[in-house]
């Protein structure tokens, strides 16, 4: 007969009581240094250099440093550089402004001159913030409408000298122009700088496939040179650009019958793109423009004399037709941290030059980035900044100067706000990565993505509550899908970490499952569980991460599954 302790033992869930000598302070934080030091270790390539630190908010001292002060490509980490400074140069209730202007008289029911639909740099016109993408444009139609105009004799000016930098950084990658996440950058923006193409087959084999764009009336340069192939054939598509003011070619095919094939595409003129399907918005309102699209880029062009908002011209003939403006920045800040939107941040960065300085170019916003960072005490010595969202590889900083900038925000008043723009862990739109940690809903961080670059910055809170700011910076990576699984294993073990665990010389007791403890056959043995991670298995049996991995040889720890069975060494020796 078994006697009441085994039938305990071995039930469906009991309580383990777990002696142990109460730890020190200085042991934890050497325990978790010896942690962070094997996850980093665990992965290192010949030529990958990381930058990493880790600090608290609340005791303001050093929990883990290496290299904190190398100076490496931080990928989009750059796009906390930027939002910070916008909060302090700009404040969260920014709103970019669209207008439409003109200088000519209205007689019946004509304007006899130019309309120009002026941009200030908003992002937003799209169906990010609306429901349809139009859905600005169309405001503005219906404020001309109510004007009474219903004929425009001039030209339907795209005005787009509020930011008369280039379309696109010259420190991008050539290679990226073509695609979404390297927009180009114009103060007169729709649908991101983006079109859609959808290509369907013909009814005929040997003849052109329908080609349509999303929005319609784009304005593009497509050359349709695909055909339609015979049913069951399996032709490639593809619609190619050499260069972005290259006309868009569609060449290949695509089989009788076969599904529709879909593709995005930058475009080659924003103001352009955006005033095409203006127009065609004008036109549905019985509003014609007689004359054609014209693109203002040039300051010294525009039909304003002053590098100001048009609210404050000095040409007292330019009146107002139609404003808009749009959500406040706070919204688009979290944009750009949480859905890591590089044109918000390019727009964002060019308007701070802007501000400041009256230049809209990026290295004036570079320059305002760097003042208002360094006047709340972010050393930026040493950065170089050479665009707003970080797809610049030139871009350097390092993980002392992110630590630093989170120790600052956190002490100023626009603080919530950036709080609140960052990715959390665990959270499918969001941050998708640490779920069942203890990192998942407590973690927030920006990440970054360039070829060889991994980047995480950001905050997460201790199990007692203790605010740890962390930089992560790797270069010279050959995968960055394995360095973010360094990533995700640090933020679950800074997670996990505790400054002064309430573990005495008195019992500390522990309810879990039977399949969490060693079996009464092998006392030495654990098996993972669903939601488990490596470190939070190590400091549940009062182990480092290190005493666990020598424990287990064969064991990765960013790839445990459930069913596996680990040895659980005596605390402070290996098997």
């Amino acid at each position: 007969m078994k006697s009441p302790a085994l039938r305990f033992l071995l039930g469906l869930s009991f309580s383990l009581v777990v002696l142990e000598s109460q730890p020190t302070e200085a042991q934890e934080i050497t325990e978790l240094q010896a942690d962070l030091s094997q996850m980093l270790d665990a992965y290192s390539w010949r030529d990958a250099r990381w930058g990493v630190l880790v600090v608290s908010l609340d005791q303001s001292d050093t929990l883990f440093s290496k290299s904190p002060d190398s100076a490496l490509s931080p990928a989009s980490n750059v796009k906390l550089l930027t939002t910070a400074a916008a909060l302090r140069i700009l404040g969260p209730d920014f709103r970019f402004q669209t207008y439409l202007l003109s200088d000519s008289d209205i007689a019946n029911d004509v304007l006899q001159g130019d309309l120009v639909l002026y941009g200030t740099g908003d992002p937003g016109i799209s169906d990010l913030f609306f429901q349809e993408r139009e859905y600005v444009l169309e405001l503005l139609a219906d404020q001309l409408e109510d004007s009474g105009i219903k004929t425009v004799r001039g030209d339907l000016v795209a005005d787009a000298s509020h930011l008369p930098g280039p379309l696109r950084p010259y420190s991008w990658d050539p290679r990226d122009l073509n695609d979404h996440f390297a927009a180009p950058v114009s103060a007169l923006s729709f649908n991101e700088n983006v079109v859609s193409f959808r290509v369907a087959s013909s009814g005929r084999a040997g003849s052109r496939p329908e080609v349509h764009t999303i929005p319609e009336n784009a304005g593009l340069d497509v050359r349709n040179l695909a055909i339609t192939s015979p049913r069951g054939t399996r032709p490639h598509l593809a619609i190619l650009r050499e260069y972005p003011s290259n006309p868009i070619r569609i060449e290949g095919g695509i089989a009788l019958g076969a599904r529709d094939a879909w593709r995005q595409m930058t475009v080659s003129s924003p103001p352009h793109f955006t005033a095409s399907v203006f127009r065609n918005v004008l036109l549905e309102r019985g509003i014609r423009i007689l004359g054609d699209i014209r693109v203002v880029r040039s300051p010294q062009n525009s039909i304003l004399t002053t590098i100001t908002s048009p609210t404050h011209h000095e040409r007292s003939r330019v009146r107002i037709l139609a404003k808009h403006n749009s959500a406040p920045l706070s919204e688009y800040i979290s944009v750009i941290n949480k859905r890591s939107n590089n044109l918000f941040a390019e727009l964002v960065f060019r308007t701070m030059g802007r501000t400041q300085e009256g230049l809209g170019s990026p290295e004036a916003g570079a320059r305002a980035v760097s003042a208002a960072l360094t006047e709340i005490g972010v050393p930026m010595e040493g950065v170089v900044q050479l665009d707003g969202s970080g797809l610049a590889a030139g871009n350097r900083t390092s993980a002392g100067t992110f630590v630093s900038l989170l120790q600052r925000m956190a002490k100023t008043e626009t603080w919530d706000h950036y709080w609140a723009s960052l990715p959390q862990a665990g959270t499918r739109r969001e941050l998708r990565r640490m779920y069942q940690t203890a990192a998942a809903g407590n973690l927030r961080a920006k990440t970054g993505t360039i070829e060889g670059v991994s980047a995480l910055s950001g905050i997460v809170r201790s199990r007692d509550e203790e605010r740890l700011a962390f930089s992560i910076l790797l270069n010279g990576t050959p995968s960055t899908t394995r360095a973010k699984r360094v990533e995700n294993l640090v933020g679950a073990r800074l997670a996990e970490f505790v400054r002064s665990p309430e573990r005495g010389p008195n019992a500390r007791v522990e309810k879990i499952d039977e399949r969490t403890v060693p079996s009464a056959q092998s006392p030495q043995r654990y098996q993972i569980v669903s939601g488990d991670n490596l470190s939070a298995i190590a400091y549940r049996f009062g182990l480092t991460l290190n005493e666990m991995l020598r424990a287990n040889p064969r064991i990765e720890p960013n790839r445990i599954v459930a069913g596996q069975w680990l040895t659980i060494p005596q605390r402070g020796g290996g098997s």
